[in-house]
């Protein structure tokens, strides 16, 4: 771990507003290509599919919608795009849940997206059971949020949910960046390769079999770092208590600037299908 000293704004910075992104809505249903068992408690399921054309994510944090097929008949059934939004058929709507696309490729036509699993909920289900062949459904994303890349250094926070994210953001900051990561899985079995050009310092830290969400070694470990100087951008993902727990001590002790901290509960324990937003 690199020792830095604390945080303190510099004067003359550039413009650093995030800008939002719409993009059409659309609705795919595409096929299983590759199933991977990257760590013990990560799946990376590789999808394909002529409806993949025109697919677009360009902010590292976007959210696309997965809609699972029927578990007792196979069946998938997906929304029409309505002009208020998706437009259900008759009959009830499958189980869906929120991902991060974690890495598209237009020419190979594929999607890659990482289940984390922390649950036995049907995503947990469906991704343990994939197969080459299978059915999924795809919506949006339906905007993005554009984070500039020109400040002094950058600090990523996250657990398991949030690794396609922070391996995305990794991968769009140049060279010279300066970034900080802060990671948790349950164990070191479960740390996985973070590519970038940018200088990274990185910190994984592990639950050691707590229950996920319970844990509280994120906050406990940022408390005690010691954080380079300059303008930061954080970005937080994460059980959503701890998002805001995070988010509290970054701008209540550390300095930082509520504008420049992005943090989102990407789940929150004893709910389904949750996404908070900690803002202001």
């Amino acid at each position: 771990m690199t020792d830095f000293t604390t945080a303190t704004p510099s004067s003359n910075s550039p413009d650093r507003t995030p800008r939002r992104v719409r993009h059409e809505l659309r609705f795919r249903q595409l096929t299983v290509k590759t199933v991977q068992r990257v760590t013990p408690h990560l799946i990376r399921i590789t999808l394909t599919g002529d409806a993949l054309q025109g697919f677009t994510s360009p902010g590292f944090d976007d959210h696309a919608k997965l809609f699972f097929p029927d578990a007792a008949t196979g069946q998938l059934t997906l929304p029409t795009a309505g002009p208020d939004g998706p437009v259900w058929p008759e009959g009830g709507r499958p189980a869906m849940r929120d991902y991060t696309p974690r890495h598209h490729d237009a020419q190979a036509n594929t999607l890659e997206i990482d289940f984390a699993l922390h649950d036995a909920g049907p995503a947990t289900q469906w991704a343990e059971q994939a197969k080459p062949g299978d059915i999924v459904g795809v919506g949006g994303p339906r905007g993005s949020f554009i984070v500039p890349t020109e400040f002094d250094w950058h600090l990523l926070i996250g657990d398991d949910t949030a690794l396609p994210a922070i391996s995305r953001r990794l991968a769009e900051l140049p060279a010279g960046a300066r970034v900080v990561v802060l990671a948790e899985v349950d164990s070191k079995a479960d740390e996985i390769p973070l590519e970038t050009q940018a200088e990274l310092t990185l910190r994984w830290v592990h639950r050691e079999g707590a229950a996920p969400g319970l844990s509280p070694v994120l906050v406990d470990t940022l408390k005690t770092m010691v954080l380079p100087a300059g303008d930061f951008h954080a970005w937080v993902g994460c059980e959503s208590a701890i998002a805001k727990a995070l988010r509290a001590h970054l701008v209540g002790e550390r300095g930082a600037n509520p504008k420049w901290v992005r943090a989102s509960g990407y789940w929150r324990r004893g709910a389904v299908a949750t996404h908070d937003t900690h803002d202001e």
